[in-house]
């Protein structure tokens, strides 16, 4: 968590600022739930989990994810996936870090030749999308996704990961 603690950080920054930049969210909004953010990844030990976006729709209500997803459509040209309804093929699942994942709500889903298709929440961050095409061989394909759907497939993974890695050991 600690390596992963300034890319969550400047992730959540700037995306707040694109947030208020697209007018989604207002300034004082912001500032609240950055303070909120500041507190959590302060008590956390898995502070990982842990982001502005969650906090300005579900506990502050002060961004419409409804508006943020159809702005992604519409102005960045981003298609719509809900990530739970992908089977991720065997080579992706086993190069997947769910904490990096987690890090930058986006999840990478499927991979064909030199073209990796992610799904994230995170795209208006740039340093988000630096750190995946940093990372990333080959092109990009960026779809937009829903804070509950990249949640609840990052859970499930991490659910099944722990299965899997208890029936090993028995």
């Amino acid at each position: 968590m600690a390596s992963l603690k300034p890319l969550i950080m400047r992730a959540n920054r700037l995306l707040g600022a694109s947030l208020v930049e697209q007018g989604l969210v207002s300034i004082d909004d912001l500032d609240e739930a950055n303070e909120r953010l500041g507190e959590l990844v302060s008590a956390q030990s898995n502070a990982v989990q842990v982001s502005l976006l969650s906090i300005l729709i579900s506990e502050k209500q002060a961004l419409d994810e409804n508006a943020l997803l159809e702005s992604l459509v519409e102005e960045h040209g981003l298609g719509l996936i809900d990530v739970r309804d992908v089977d991720l093929a065997d080579d992706v699942k086993a190069s997947l870090d769910s904490k990096v994942c987690w890090a930058t709500l986006t999840v990478p889903f499927d991979q064909i030749e030199d073209m990796t298709y992610l799904a994230t929440s995170f795209y208006l961050s740039p340093a988000v999308r630096t750190y995946w095409e940093e990372r990333v061989e080959g092109d990009i394909v960026w779809f937009a996704t829903s804070l509950e759907s990249v949640t609840g497939f990052l859970e499930n993974f991490d659910s099944s990961a722990t299965n899997a890695a208890l029936g090993a050991s028995n």
